[in-house]
């Protein structure tokens, strides 16, 4: 498929190729390029396949087949109406229906931001079919006795910011007003060379407030991100709205209960995580004993990595870096 859109940026090869496929009952967007083993890389908010433009050429050149879909909700893949729609379980269904239309058995799976629970969820619920999984940001986090938006309210509040997110219209209407202006904070929410406009370490809602309060001014672009690049994803997101994106929080207490048959069950897949040093995500409670301990409920764990002066988006800021670790972590396979 040609579409000059999607291949448009300045950070894409020419040998990007561009198609649908049919998985778990939705029609989704990928792209892909190269031949042999295959590496699928998952992408979080507000992101589309396009925050991986960095990483084709150099997994392509090294020999593998590389794809990375705009997953449900996103860009030119379906994007269901029902909230319930977008739980953990139907995304690692997403998954395993996409190994399926490639005709492959197994795949490495590389997830960033909410594509890194996705990668651990699809080891944790199909583990035939995963051979390894890279997370960016995000350590695997085992199901406990409450959600993960439970814990943290208690720790932090009821204006703990992905409870403000659960709110159905509010932050979808909030950033869709300009949809270059709400991508752009949110890229500029975090990153490693942030401004002292950044965000408060504790992403609360004030009283009163909106999302806006937490995301710095849509000011300068950070240096990773051109003009190009923000047009890529303002564009979609100007065509799609956030909601689809927004609805991956709203199913964060479903997913829970979805997943109590799991609870106490191993993590076996061979891991390797990456986080940037100055990643908000990681310095919420609790997570800097999560990371310390991961080798104990991911056991074929072979590196934990922090990146110095990297903030949330890991793969965007240091492409290098991170390609360098992918590639050492797929030859060890």
């Amino acid at each position: 498929m040609s579409d000059p859109q999607l291949a448009s940026g300045g950070g894409v090869g020419a040998g990007v190729g561009h198609r649908f496929v049919q998985t778990n009952g939705i029609r989704m967007h990928i792209a892909e390029q190269g031949e042999g083993p295959l590496v699928v890389l998952l992408h979080g908010f507000p992101e589309t396949w396009y925050s991986w433009r960095h990483q084709f050429a150099a997994l392509a050149g090294a020999g593998y087949r590389v794809v990375a879909p705009d997953q449900r909700g996103y860009g030119r893949t379906d994007r269901p109406g029902a909230v319930e729609q977008y739980s953990q379980l139907h995304l690692a269904g997403d998954i395993t229906g996409l190994l399926d239309a490639l005709g492959e058995e197994q795949a490495v799976l590389v997830g960033h931001d909410w594509g890194s629970p996705v990668a651990w969820n699809t080891a944790l619920l199909r583990p035939d079919r995963v051979r390894g999984v890279v997370a960016l940001g995000l350590p695997y986090l085992p199901r406990g006795p409450v959600s993960a938006l439970a814990g943290l309210t208690q720790a932090l509040g009821p204006g703990f910011y992905m409870n403000y997110l659960q709110q159905p219209g509010v932050a979808d209407a909030e950033l869709a007003r300009d949809a270059r202006e709400g991508v752009l904070r949110f890229f500029r929410w975090g990153f490693g060379d942030s401004p002292q406009d950044r965000a408060p370490v504790v992403p609360v809602v004030p009283e009163g407030g909106t999302l806006f309060d937490l995301l710095p001014q849509a000011g300068a672009l950070p240096g990773w991100l051109t003009e190009a690049d923000l047009g890529v994803y303002a564009e979609d997101f100007a065509r799609t709205g956030f909601s689809g994106g927004l609805n991956w929080w709203r199913t964060m207490e479903l997913s829970w209960e979805l997943t109590a048959p799991w609870q106490g069950a191993p993590m076996t897949a061979p891991a390797l995580h990456l986080y940037g040093e100055r990643d908000g995500s990681v310095q919420l409670p609790g997570m800097d004993q999560l990371i310390s301990n991961l080798q104990m409920f991911v056991p074929n764990l072979t590196r934990s990595v922090a990146l110095p002066g990297v903030g949330h988006w890991t793969q965007q800021e240091r492409p290098q870096e991170v390609n360098a670790e992918l590639l050492k972590f797929l030859a060890g396979l």
